[in-house]
């Protein structure tokens, strides 16, 4: 009776398994706002920071990092808001040194853009505009994160885990809830640096369940767009990679350098590097220190090539794409220490090319 039982439960999740599958879906740049950045110190280093990171952004940068905190505790918040205003990046994270060698942290992320008019209802019974029947609601993405980091016996070698929970809601519409996990590693050498970050390294996945009300239903239909169905979308693993370095000039001027590759394995994309299904983006960033109270940074990345399409006047023979051309995310900011609090300030220029435009990002962090 007890294997009969065993192999039930065993049969049931099998069959849960190929179910789930057949309705998934690989999605690229799937969760795509836990690429963004939390801090105002990486962002201004082009985000490059995977083999440098020791504070309490270690949880959602790199879990290992999370080992090398200085003090017992820390928090950290930032704030920063894209399409002049319309939506709004917020971050925190609380950190708990145990000892020497490990250390947790908890965060959450939100992206939201808030106070979007419902027009569906907006004709009364009699065909007339009516602003009384507006709703409003909100299009919210939300992670939190479990982080733990620990020094390994093998010395300059330290590891970490993420455990991540996912909630997006689209007003009354829809809401996903996902899971996923992310791996790190740190090792120093001499004075060299170097990160390796694994994300959604069991895949991550979103399922997703659509609430259609019959007015969205014939909407739907009236304008020959198909109905959406509850679905599980796949986010699939990518790897973040990089080495720093850091250069003492003298006892008052310091600088911190690093270069990081960033590998994603879910098609080819426009990235500098490409070919399917690996694309590979390169970004560097720089953080010049004075006493380490003030700090001076800059950086690059989200290396875009773009197609430049000819003209339509063109002889059918011609008329296709020309040499790609690069396009580059540029980013700056300014950093203050005061006693045990750190502010700081990124500027970041992303033209086209990716979800934030002209932004000014500015986060806070105080350690005990």
């Amino acid at each position: 009776m007890k294997n009969i039982f065993s192999k039930t439960h065993i049969l049931i999740a099998i069959i849960l398994l190929l179910s789930l599958n057949s309705y998934s879906q690989i999605v690229k740049y799937s969760n795509d706002f836990l690429t963004i950045g939390v801090s105002a110190k990486s962002i201004g280093m082009g985000n490059s920071s995977v083999a440098s990171v020791n504070d309490a952004t270690s949880g959602y940068i790199n879990p290992a990092g999370l080992s090398k905190l200085s003090k017992k505790y820390e928090v950290n918040l930032m704030h920063s808001e894209y399409f002049a205003g319309i939506a709004k990046y917020d971050y925190m994270s609380v950190s708990h040194k145990f000892n020497d060698s490990t250390a947790f942290s908890a965060s959450i992320i939100r992206l939201g853009v808030d106070d979007i008019q419902n027009t569906l209802n907006i004709y009364d019974e009699n065909g007339n505009i009516d602003y009384n029947r507006v709703e409003l609601f909100s299009v919210a993405d939300y992670a939190m994160l479990f982080s733990y980091g620990r020094k390994s016996k093998i010395k300059g070698l330290s590891y970490g885990l993420n455990t991540k929970l996912i909630f997006r809601n689209q007003g009354e519409f829809a809401n996903a809830y996902g899971f996923g996990v992310d791996a790190g590693l740190q090792y120093v050498v001499n004075k060299w640096n170097f990160g390796v970050m694994a994300k959604d390294v069991t895949t991550t996945f979103n399922a997703w369940f659509f609430n259609i009300s019959d007015d969205m239903r014939d909407a739907f239909l009236l304008t020959d767009n198909e109905l959406p169905t509850n679905s599980l979308e796949v986010t699939m693993p990518s790897l973040n990679t990089g080495v720093s370095r850091y250069f003492q000039f003298s006892d008052k001027v310091g600088l911190n350098s690093e270069v990081d590759l960033n590998f994603t394995f879910d098609g080819k994309r426009n990235a500098l590097v490409s070919f399917n299904p690996v694309s590979i983006y390169p970004q560097m960033g720089l953080d010049f220190n004075y006493k380490k109270i003030v700090f001076l940074r800059g950086g690059i990345n989200n290396f875009q090539t773009i197609p430049d399409f000819r003209n339509l006047n063109d002889s059918e023979e011609t008329n296709f794409f020309r040499e790609n051309t690069v396009n580059f995310t540029p980013s700056m900011g300014l950093g203050l220490r005061l006693f045990n609090f750190y502010i700081d300030y990124a500027l970041t220029n992303v033209g086209n090319n990716s979800i934030s435009l002209y932004s000014h990002i500015f986060s806070l962090k105080y350690e005990f």
